[in-house]
């Protein structure tokens, strides 16, 4: 048959939608959706013919343009298994909530809530309540307010406190986050005028009191969570900075970044300063985080003395900046695991994921290895390694946990069957997400808790990798 003749044979989307399978698209999808997608699948079949494809079956046009549906139905924001090595990782979302905080989301989900509403007086009330005595107990901090992350904490921090006047920093502390957000760019975005002092790897006690003077308006500490000057270095401690700070009339500000509300030495994890010890050194306001080490949903804190909070709070910016009832919510279920820390590793993800041990990791690997190298089809050789998990959202950066996981070695070594079986994961049901290294695909176990579902997603890796890079479905 020629090819006008197939065209024509080509039915048209009135016809299509006249079928049943069409009708039960659009009671799924809706009318005007199902007409695009099969206006779309029409125009593709004709490019098709015009090239020498035969005419497929009615039904088989209707389902390219239900599998059209299906795709753009699917959430971009996909669960996924988070094989990568960094418990903390800031592009998956970072802190996995404990159950305690999804069923109180979920409650002010689907309930109106009191969120400014003083059940005792009938009135207007504060969001802020539901956790700031909460806060002040797990911190020891006078008060407490709290905006969507903790870059906005120092934002509003600096703005509220110091905006038209000077802000003193360390050299050695002027940090850079992810996504290319830096200390020096947020300080100016409030209004403060920034002033450097010491030198990268040396800050003296004698720097700020020198820099110090009537245009002052706080001193600012940055816990540097993300990176570590090592060598021939000198910092002033919170404990002393907060003295100069006194004596020149000027809050101390302690951005401890990730911060912890726990003692990480007690799970046997690497020190690292936790928002009490800032507060008990001194510092008249810290800002931390809410999704990094603490473990809850996205956050930013704000604790420190009174009459400081509630200057903040009458920051015009707060209003832009607070937290909705369903973060709300996640946060202050989090907050009160707190209170029993001896179960905080049982109940809370980042402190179970983070403490879970080499062995039992090492067991999981000898389990997995099979049902991976099986699925694999021949393809690649699975070992068995020791890994070096680290906690990830800039906590820590120079401390690992140690970990182990399964590495993916081609038989056939090319420099894109590493990078072709990446991508071969990422489409998979569930996407798995792990890291080439030395020649191999490496899947860090220590995040992984659902073996089975793993195994059975797993299992369908072989059509993905096999269905062809290099040549694009039609």
């Amino acid at each position: 048959m020629d090819t006008n003749a197939s065209l024509r044979r080509i039915p048209s989307v009135d016809e299509l939608l006249k079928s049943a399978s069409a009708g039960a698209a659009i009671e799924r999808f809706g009318r005007p959706a199902v007409t695009e997608a099969l206006r779309a699948a029409v125009a593709d079949l004709r490019n098709e013919v015009r090239k020498g494809r035969n005419l497929p079956a009615r039904e088989n046009i209707i389902a390219a343009a239900l599998a059209r549906l299906d795709a753009g139905d699917q959430s971009t924001l996909r669960p996924l298994f988070n094989l990568t090595g960094t418990v903390l990782h800031t592009n998956l979302g970072r802190a996995l909530l404990a159950q305690a905080a999804i069923d109180a989301a979920t409650a002010a989900m689907r309930e109106a809530v009191s969120l400014e509403f003083a059940l005792e007086s009938g009135k207007r009330g504060e969001r802020d309540d539901h956790v700031r005595a909460l806060i002040c107990e797990l911190t020891g901090a006078e008060d407490a307010t709290i905006v969507n992350n903790n870059a906005a904490a120092v934002l509003l921090v600096l703005n509220s406190l110091a905006s038209g006047k000077e802000a003193i920093v360390s050299r050695g502390e002027l940090i850079e986050i992810g996504g290319a957000f830096r200390m020096p760019d947020i300080m100016a975005r409030a209004g403060v005028r920034l002033v450097e002092v010491g030198t990268t790897n040396r800050t003296h006690a004698r720097d700020y009191s020198n820099a110090a003077g009537p245009d002052t308006g706080l001193i600012l500490k940055v816990h540097t969570s993300n990176y570590r000057i090592e060598g021939f270095t000198k910092e002033v401690g919170a404990r002393e900075l907060a003295g100069i700070a006194r004596k020149n009339g000027v809050p101390l500000v302690n951005d401890l970044g990730s911060g912890t509300l726990t003692d990480l030495t007690r799970f046997g994890i690497a020190h690292e300063p936790t928002v009490r010890e800032a507060i008990s050194e001194g510092a008249d306001i810290v800002t931390f985080s809410g999704d990094k080490l603490l473990g809850g949903p996205q956050t930013g804190f704000i604790v420190g003395r009174k009459a400081l909070i509630e200057t903040i709070n009458r920051n015009p910016m707060k209003r832009a900046l607070r937290v909705d009832k369903i973060r709300l919510a996640a946060l202050e279920a989090t907050l009160r695991l707190y209170r029993d820390p001896d179960r905080l590793s049982e109940r809370l993800p980042t402190m179970r994921l983070l403490t879970r041990s080499r062995g039992d990791i090492d067991a999981q690997a000898q389990r997995l290895a099979p049902a991976v190298e099986h699925a694999l089809e021949g393809a690649f050789r699975v070992s068995i390694i020791a890994c070096d998990s680290q906690i990830g959202s800039g906590a820590l950066p120079l401390s690992t946990v140690p970990s182990a996981g399964l590495a993916l070695i081609p038989i056939e070594r090319s420099g894109r069957v590493l990078a072709e079986l990446a991508a071969a994961l990422r489409q998979l049901p569930v996407p798995v997400i792990g890291r080439i290294e030395r020649g191999s695909l490496v899947l860090d176990l220590r995040c992984l808790e659902d073996e089975a579902g793993f195994v059975a997603n797993f299992a369908g890796v072989i059509p993905h990798f096999k269905g062809g890079f290099d040549d694009e479905p039609s």
